[in-house]
């Protein structure tokens, strides 16, 4: 049990602490660049925030002459990378501060993109410092300079002694969407009988079903329902009625009972006209108009209404 086996391969060495080559990992053969390199820093190299496009892209722009095209059609020709992947990755160094893009108007009247990229974010540009020159010549001795006289003091403008002006009178305006007359009222029919009011509150309440835009309200549809049997008291047909409330609705419609009482009062057709205003009038003639009898219903002229001539000649003979 004590006997060593020497058979056995010997176990790996432990890397000591200090030691240049890693056993795992990335390893590193470097070559001193001469010419062509760009310097990048690691805080670009290894942000934690930006993509590698967006890193990748970063490196590639401050390798990049000034004046170099950068637009996104220029490096979608030149990366297999898509345009708005690019784009893209273009936002993430704007935000990050590795790009600022502005339009800038040339002297010419063109608008074009200028482009700065900033190798370190948020640091300053320090401006490069020329070294002092030695010189051997004794410092001469600077005089103090004479102070300069004090400019004139301009004359004071003479003060107004007269009386105070009145102050300007205020003028009120209206505001922009007050009404400054009152709306016209609503129609009334001359007879308004249960059966009239009754057709025209069902046309208002059918209106939703072509048009659900004028979906009134109960009480819309009762306060409504007056000037619309106006309309079918002077002849107008339900059609007709219901094609004037619809026609050319606004969009988006806000307050249909508005709409709809602005239409049916301001286009209100006149009463039909009778038989006697539709004659041609004759010089010279009078034409006495028609009545009907009150007793027999038969029409008969007469300036005034009443009964026709057999009716009165039967009320005669049985008085």
């Amino acid at each position: 049990m004590g006997i060593q086996q020497v058979s056995a391969p010997p176990c790996a060495a432990s890397p000591r602490s200090g030691d240049p080559t890693p056993t795992s990992g990335v390893m590193h053969s470097n070559v001193r660049h001469a010419a062509g390199f760009t310097v990048i820093g690691n805080h670009l190299s290894r942000h934690r925030a930006l993509s590698l496009v967006a890193i990748g892209l970063a490196v590639h722009i401050q390798s990049l002459p000034a004046g170099a095209k950068i637009g996104i059609k220029v490096l979608t020709g030149r990366f297999p990378e898509s345009e708005s992947r690019i784009a893209a990755a273009l936002r993430e160094l704007e935000a990050a501060g590795y790009l600022l893009r502005s339009r800038v108007r040339l002297p010419d009247g063109r608008i074009v993109t200028r482009t700065v990229s900033y190798n370190q974010p948020g640091a300053e540009a320090r401006a490069p410092t020329v070294p002092r020159q030695r010189t051997t010549e004794r410092p001469v001795a600077r005089t103090a300079p004479a102070p300069a006289a004090a400019p004139p003091v301009p004359p004071a403008p003479p003060q107004y002694t007269g009386p105070e002006p009145p102050p300007p009178a205020r003028v009120q305006l209206p505001a922009p969407t007050a009404r400054t007359t009152a709306p016209p009222p609503l129609p009334r029919p001359r007879v308004g009988t249960p059966e009239l009011h009754r057709a025209a509150a069902a046309l208002l309440a059918d209106l939703r079903r072509r048009t659900p835009q004028l979906t009134l309200s109960e009480g819309d549809v009762e306060s409504l329902t007056p000037g619309v049997a106006t309309w079918l008291e002077r002849g107008a047909r339900p059609d007709t009625v219901r094609h004037v409330l619809t026609a050319d609705l606004p969009v988006p419609l806000k307050h249909p009972a508005k709409l709809l009482r602005h239409r049916i009062t301001a286009l209100l057709p006149p009463p039909l006209p009778g038989a006697e205003d539709l004659a041609p009038a004759r010089p010279g003639v009078i034409v006495i108009p028609l009545q009907n009898c009150d007793a027999c219903d038969r029409a008969f002229r007469s300036r005034h209404p009443g009964h026709c001539r057999p009716c009165r000649d039967g009320r005669h003979a049985a008085a």
